[in-house]
Formats: structure tokens, sequence, C-alpha cells
């Protein structure tokens, strides 16, 4: 049975913002409410493999391989620069801007799934946080990491769209002034950046 406080642990982790929030953030001001509910699906099956490698105990195994464990990590680094200069460039993918057509869902989707895919310290986030929550039983222990694993991207999916439709709602309000729209490219590339920088500096 779940635990309360491990419902308080998971919430209080998953509304912290973090690179999937600034995402469907940027998504959501950028194009619109339902193309910021693509963007929360994207970045919660982003969590599937690594919630797979903490059960299976694949993890550890990324924990202890340094040339693995950076591997991904400077991909994500990357990856994470990449979105910081469509935040900037004019007609960017991430560019906030009063003209700007909904892209493909499924695109959203696929970049949002990237983020979280891209960040090894997942796996090892999971497998820190879901294992004090077990009853002990052996027997048990996969299907309950599987259960709460289940519990927790609900609980981002959900709260991901609450942001993504708060910034889809103040939109039509904010892309009435191109100073606020230029802040916010800006403000949204130097976010990008700081995640890239903080995630350079993680060690296995």
């Amino acid at each position: 049975m779940l635990s309360l406080q491990f419902l308080l642990t998971a919430l209080v982790v998953v509304i912290a913002p973090g690179t999937g929030v600034i995402y469907t953030l940027a998504i959501g001001l950028g194009q619109g409410r339902w193309p910021s509910i693509w963007a929360a699906l994207g970045c919660t099956f982003g969590i599937v493999p690594h919630l797979l490698a903490a059960t299976l105990g694949l993890a550890a195994v990324l924990h202890t391989s340094a040339v693995l464990f950076n591997m991904v990590k400077f991909t994500g680094v990357a990856y994470l620069l990449w979105l910081a200069y469509q935040s900037l460039r004019s007609g960017g993918l991430l560019a906030v801007s009063a003209d700007r057509s909904a892209e493909s869902g499924l695109r959203i989707a696929q970049r949002g799934a990237l983020i979280n895919i891209l960040n090894p310290k997942l796996s090892i986030f999971f497998l820190a946080l879901l294992p004090p929550f077990l009853s002990g039983n052996p027997a048990t222990a996969t299907a309950e990491m599987a259960v709460m694993g289940g519990i927790f991207m609900l609980m981002t999916f959900a709260v991901f769209v609450l942001y993504g439709v708060f910034a889809a709602a103040a939109r039509t309000w904010l892309l009435g002034s191109e100073r606020v729209m230029r802040w916010l490219n800006r403000s949204f590339a130097a976010l990008f950046a700081a995640l890239a920088g903080r995630l350079a500096l993680e060690r296995a």
C-alpha cells in the first residue's frame, strides 16, 4: 500500500521546477494549451527508461561506468544548449512569437521525452527515491517499484499539464508586448543554458 510519505515526497519532487517544467512552459507560452499537453506527455514518457533502469538495477551500472555516464550526460548537455539556441533564434522551435503556429504534437512530445531520456541522473535518482518506500518483501519489490513509478508518472503528467495550461492562459496577454516576448525568449535560453551547465558538472 502506498504511503502518504511517498506521495508527498513524489509531489514535492514533481512540483519543483526543472528542465521538463521549463520546456512545458515554453511550449505553452509559444504555442498554446494542446501543444503544452503534448509537451507534458513527452516529458512524462521520458521518465520510463529511467524507471525501468532503476527497477532492473541498470542504474547501478550507469552509476559505476564513468564512460557511459558521461556519454549520456554530454549528449544531454548538447541537447539543452540546442534548445537554448532555439529559444533565441527568430523562428526557432521554442521561440515565443505572436504569429507562431502550433507544431505536430508528436514532434513536441519527442523533444520533451529526449529532455528526460538524456539526463542520466534520473536513473540514479529513482534508484535512491523508490527503495526506501518498499515493504521489504523481495517477492513483491519489483511490482511495488512499478506501481510507485506509475504513480510518479501520473503525478508528473498532471502537474506538468497544470503548468502548461497556466502558461497557455497567459499567452494572449504576454504576446501583446514585443518587449515581453524578447524577455521571455532570452529567459528561456538562459534557463536551458544554466541547466546544461548544471548537468555538465554532475558526476556519476
